[in-house]
């Protein structure tokens, strides 16, 4: 089990660490890490009062966080990985709040009786990217955002390319990121993260 909030040593504020959230195993790391979480987090351009949907919301870095900036909207965590389902529910009862509703289906279906979005953010398609960022466009508020994170190039342009025709100013980063690992003789190396392409979308006012 993650450690607790004490024998971490934060108050609930924003930039929790990625050991703060219950991750899946074997495959521990797979959550947004902290780096491209606080650039996909400003790419929504969340408000106090935001309506966000975090599709393939996975366990719940990404809701969990936007839900401190958007304290007065309301998040919508929608996952259909039966197996990040019960570690969503955790980090969200450990860490989330009241905000913070979890939607338990298959994405752009799942979608359907939800509020109309300010902010939307795609961490996991389930193989119907397409599919979600035109249901996403059409529901999107004015002046509202749309952030995919990717990691296959491919994608990553096709994605670019579908915001663009659906009349969205749409942008392309890459982010990289290095961390320290201190080394026996005590000396500091820096070990690459896997780079993320970050697709961010604006509809006019």
């Amino acid at each position: 089990m993650v450690k607790d909030i004490q024998n971490l040593g934060l108050s609930r504020s924003l930039g929790l660490p990625d050991d703060a959230f219950e991750q899946r195993r074997p495959n521990k790391g797979q959550i947004t890490k902290k780096e491209v979480r606080a650039v996909s987090l400003y790419s929504l351009g969340l408000r106090q009062d935001s309506v966000v949907w975090d599709i393939g919301a996975g366990t719940g870095s990404i809701s969990v966080e936007a839900a401190l900036i958007a304290n007065r909207g309301q998040v919508y965590a929608v996952e259909r990985d039966t197996d990040s389902l019960p570690l969503l529910e955790a980090n969200v009862s450990r860490w989330g709040s009241e905000n913070i509703h979890i939607v338990a289906g298959e994405a752009p279906g799942a979608l359907e009786g939800l509020p109309d979005p300010d902010s939307v953010f795609v961490g996991g398609s389930g193989g119907n990217l397409p599919a979600i960022l035109e249901y996403a466009a059409s529901r999107l508020n004015p002046g509202g955002s749309i952030v995919v994170n990717l990691a296959v190039l491919d994608r990553t342009q096709e994605s670019y390319r579908l915001l663009k025709e659906l009349g969205l100013e749409t942008e392309l980063t890459q982010i990289t990121a290095a961390r320290g690992k201190e080394m026996p003789d005590g000396a500091v190396r820096l070990k690459s993260l896997n780079p993320v392409f970050i697709v961010s979308a604006r509809r006019g006012d």
